[in-house]
């Protein structure tokens, strides 16, 4: 009996050990692959050191802290290896970083597309928005002090367990910036990452498509693979409002889940999410969603075809409201990676803010179409809270007991771009504010208690 029970223990911890390497087998080239895509990224593009970019980012997960990191500069590439699994990012002029899985360097590198230039407008001539001319006063009923001070409570750090680790804090009232502080090593030329605020600005190009008359959000979205099957019900609509019915899962924690599957093993994304089954009846189920944006991002280039494709986002979108520091990066396909992976300065994501606010229009010209900023900001019928619209956050609350909502301290309507480690786009119109905060917090960011402070700072009018 004892030999039995000695045998049964050792057959546990046996199959407990190989389940565990299992695991870490199957994390470790998504570790690689997160580090040297972050640290290319935010070294070419944002201008970032190496050390600064491994003592901020990656300690998000401890295993990427400890990941060697080869930055070549003769060829613009970022290797990093964990344990043994190796992954490489490039960097390209124009389009930023990308992360290699199935294709080769080579082949990547090879592709040719046709991408905007960048006007030549010194924008320190330009006054506001579509510049950075600011003007010499600002109304001054403002209490100026207290909210300088709600920004500087927003960068200074209270406790080193936890820091907030705030890189830039813009405010607009009125459309006119009255407000801005950086940490030291940023400065407002610096791009950022957006995360997942990149799948607002894919809502403003898919209303681009939709002006055009080449998308409508309700008819049935036009998927290639799609076509033949149950997925042809999914409407635009059901895309756009994280409603699609696919199988997905947005969980960063398990190695096994199509999320990584896409991110870090996948040239094109868009065709993997789009290969995921039915899984529930469109329009019945809340499932944020990466996959859905993404499949909506190669919609984009399909509508479009190469020759418009990569110049679009540029000269429709961000080159048309003063957003001349911003980039889309794509994956190894050439697709926008339109779910996470845009950089903009501080001041540019206000300006994106600051075209919402506007209802869409920019110093007198409709940029997305009439109606679009009603329809995003409504709330879909499938989340509880009330709390998304089409790929923006919202304050609505539930239908029948709207104090039910994400931030009941804050107005009813409240929205926001929102991405991972604390980053928003907040657009508060009752408040005429528009509220930029970027950072890497690993430990969460009270948005809440410095956007309070904000609205107490401004005039009761």
């Amino acid at each position: 009996m004892k030999k039995f029970i000695k045998v049964t223990l050792l057959s546990l911890i046996g199959i407990l050990l190989i389940a565990v390497l299992v695991i870490v087998y199957s994390f470790t080239p998504i570790m690689a692959g997160m580090a040297a895509k972050t640290v290319c990224s935010c070294v070419y593009v944002s201008g970032r050191t190496v050390e600064s970019v491994r003592e901020k980012e990656l300690t998000v997960f401890p295993t990427l802290s400890k990941a060697g990191i080869e930055v070549n500069n003769g060829d613009s590439t970022v290797t990093a290896t964990v344990l043994l699994a190796k992954a490489k990012a490039i960097y390209r002029k124009g389009l930023g970083c990308t992360l290699l899985a199935e294709r080769s360097e080579e082949d990547v590198r090879a592709q040719q597309f046709s991408l905007a230039k960048t006007p030549t407008y010194a924008q320190d001539t330009l006054t506001w928005p579509m510049g950075d001319r600011l003007p010499d006063s600002i109304d001054v009923r403002i209490d100026q002090a207290r909210i300088d001070k709600a920004l500087q409570v927003a960068l200074t750090e209270t406790d080193p367990t936890k820091p907030k680790n705030t890189l830039a804090v813009v405010v607009l009232y009125k459309g006119q910036l009255i407000a801005e502080q950086y940490a030291d090593y940023i400065t407002p030329q610096s791009k950022l990452m957006g995360w997942s605020m990149t799948k607002s600005i894919t809502n403003a190009l898919i209303g681009l498509l939709v002006k055009d008359g080449k998308l409508r959000t309700e008819d049935p979205a036009p998927v290639p693979e799609w076509k033949d099957d149950e997925r042809s019900a999914i409407t635009l609509n059901n895309l756009l409002q994280a409603s699609s019915g696919l199988k997905w899962s947005e969980t960063y924690f398990n190695p096994f889940q199509d999320f990584h599957q896409m991110f870090i093993h996948s040239d094109d994304k868009g065709a993997f999410a789009a290969s995921r089954p039915l899984v529930q009846q469109p329009n019945t189920h809340f499932q944020y969603s990466s996959a859905s944006t993404n499949i909506m991002s190669r919609m984009i280039r399909q509508q479009l075809g190469d020759t418009l494709y990569h110049r679009f986002p540029y000269e429709r979108l961000f080159y048309k409201i003063g957003m001349f520091n911003t980039i889309i990066e794509p994956d190894a396909s050439g697709t926008f990676v339109g779910s996470s992976y845009s950089f903009a300065t501080a001041r540019d994501w206000a300006r994106f803010g600051l075209l919402y606010y506007n209802d869409g229009v920019w110093n007198g010209e409709r940029i997305l179409p009439e109606g679009w900023v009603k329809y995003t900001t409504t709330p879909a019928t499938t989340p509880p809270q009330g709390e998304y619209g089409a790929q923006w956050w919202l304050n609505a609350g539930a239908p029948d007991h709207p104090e039910n909502r994400k931030y009941p301290d804050l107005p009813r309507d409240t929205y926001w771009a929102d991405g991972f480690e604390e980053q928003y786009v907040m657009v508060i119109p009752s408040e005429d504010l528009v509220i930029v905060r970027l950072g890497i917090s690993h430990h969460g960011f009270d948005m809440v208690s410095m956007v309070n402070e904000i609205i107490a700072s401004l005039p009761n009018d």
